[in-house]
């Protein structure tokens, strides 16, 4: 066996590649980070999509929530993070199977931070008006609950008992840990499309239905509830690329080396990684490996015979993404609620729980949903300067939409274009049952004169980032605690980045605390390393 080239090697440099890179330069080690695409970042890196036109979008990772303030700090990385006011707007359903919007439809729910006797007001106006004070003493309770579990996760794993008795709730443990969120919901609320907004956190990039018992669902949820203590999801000023490339200038300035375009084809459990790069094979040698990558994607690497954990599926993405710019917001069915207040948080559109369950059994059927519940997020709003000062003038504006239960099981390599297309249109025809007007003429167009708005299957994220399955979590979610029985002798174990090979960590999204832009897979797989030394 060959000495080590570096203490460590880190397989992918997107976010969590490059905050265990920095971690673990600034404590003396020598690293390198191989990257297979043309920059760092992964899926969180602004683009400018379109052809001709001056956006920055936020092209796959949209907002920020889980990132510790601790990595920021330790770090010390240049970041600013945009609190957005309002947190929600929930337009009643509209039919968006003939394009056009019900007569009962122009009203809707705005979460108002700003504003609680407004919310109250809007409460009552889509005949909720008994669950506003319910809304308030669950997310309290939540609050509760990440105030509780948030400070743990940049440390050593807790068991599970060691877990609830921190929250010392067992009411509220039942509710969000050990029962189906979908019970928990109709529990606590009345409305269903309170219901909706409430249940959608457990089933961005989840698919599965809100009473299922194997609880994928509350996982989702948990994490998206607790970041940093408060469970808010900010805008990086500057896009998403900001936070990278705060990054990327931390871990040079560390020390770390940072190869791009280089792709690794394979690795061995003594440490061994061949990469392809400028048109010929190269090899390195780490001390340890980290992954940032997925675990199935690990498994293929390590080649036939090997696995990187006991058992590992493919994962599975639920999910289109769609990205526009527009020459101005839409105008809303809704007169009473101005579009920058609608679009300045999170635009629900056909998500109440009813049309949530109608949807994954459309798509378990496999179907595409004929009511597509879909998200948006409108970052141009909170941070102009992703666009030129031309663009913002003029009164143009980004959405990124996260549409729902559009399984990867549907798509295969034959089919892709044509259900982008139907995927797209589906999208399309959600959001325009909720509009006043329909989108489509709002579009910019880019220096060829097409329209601005790209779309991505789960197959297109499954080729440009090696997201298996288009999953965006790398694979299901876990506890962000270890059962009672499960092992904890190694450093790897007790900091959720174990493999089945001692020199092999999981450092990216599928660590035991990972998804989302959080930096906690790098975090947690740099300390276990500088434990293990």
């Amino acid at each position: 066996m060959s000495e080590p080239t570096h203490d460590v090697v880190i397989i992918g440099g997107g976010h969590n590649g490059l905050v265990a890179a920095t971690y673990l330069a600034q404590a003396g080690r020598s690293v390198l980070v191989l990257e297979r695409e043309p920059q760092v970042g992964g899926a969180a890196i602004s683009t400018d999509a379109f052809a001709g036109v001056d956006a920055r979008l936020s092209r796959y990772s949209y907002l920020v929530s889980l990132l510790p303030a601790r990595i920021i700090r330790e770090l010390g990385l240049d970041i600013e993070l945009a609190r957005r006011r309002y947190s929600s707007y929930t337009p009643m359903p509209g039919v968006a199977s003939t394009g056009s919007a019900s007569a009962d439809s122009a009203a809707g729910l705005l979460v108002d931070h700003g504003d609680a006797a407004a919310t109250r007001d809007s409460f009552a106006r889509i005949g909720a008006a008994a669950d506003f004070d319910a809304w308030n003493a669950f997310y309290e309770d939540t609050a509760r609950l990440a105030r509780a579990v948030f400070p743990t996760v940049c440390e050593p794993l807790l068991t599970r008992s060691e877990a609830k008795r921190l929250v010392d709730d067992d009411e509220l443990w039942t509710a969000l840990i050990e029962q189906p969120l979908g019970l928990t919901i109709s529990d606590r609320f009345e409305n269903d499309l309170v219901r909706g907004v409430v249940a959608t956190d457990g089933l961005i990039g989840t698919f599965t239905s809100l009473a299922d018992h194997s609880l994928d669902a509350n996982r989702c949820f948990l994490f998206h509830v607790i970041g940093n203590g408060t469970g808010d999801w900010d805008v990086p000023i500057g896009g998403m690329g900001a936070v990278t490339g705060a990054l990327e200038r931390a871990a040079r300035a560390a020390g770390a080396r940072l190869e791009v375009g280089a792709e690794v084809t394979s690795v061995s459990a003594d440490g061994a990684v061949e990469y392809f790069q400028e048109g010929r094979v190269k090899r390195a040698h780490g001390g340890v490996i980290l992954a940032n990558v997925a675990p199935w994607s690990l498994r293929e690497l390590l080649g036939a015979g090997e696995t990187a954990s006991a058992v590992i599926e493919k994962p599975e993405g639920a999910q289109v993404k769609v990205n526009l710019l527009l020459t101005r917001l839409p105008q809303l069915l809704d007169a009473s609620v101005a579009p920058e207040a609608a679009f300045g948080g999170t635009f629900h559109i056909n998500e109440s729980y009813e049309q949530l369950q109608a949807a994954y059994e459309q798509a378990l059927a496999g179907e595409i949903p004929s009511v597509l519940p879909c998200e948006i997020y409108c970052h141009s709003l909170t941070d102009p300067s992703i666009l030129s000062p031309e663009l913002a003038q003029a009164g143009a504006h980004t959405l990124t939409v996260f549409a729902l239960h559009t399984p990867h099981r549907a798509l295969t390599e034959t089919n892709n274009d044509e259900m982008r297309a139907q995927l797209q249109a589906a999208v399309l025809r959600s959001l325009n049952s909720v509009l006043a007007e329909p989108i489509e003429p709002l579009l910019m167009t880019d220096a060829a004169g097409r329209p601005c708005i790209e779309t991505k299957t789960t197959l297109d994220l499954e080729q440009a980032l090696n997201l298996p399955g288009g999953n965006i979590f790398h694979g299901g979610l876990s506890w962000p605690f270890l059962e009672d029985d499960e092992p904890r002798g190694t450093p790897a174990e007790r900091w959720g980045v174990a493999t089945s090979h001692p020199r092999i960590l999981i450092c990216g999204a599928g660590a035991r605390r990972g998804g989302g832009v959080s930096g906690l897979g790098g975090h947690n797989a740099a300390m276990a390393v500088l434990e293990g030394a």
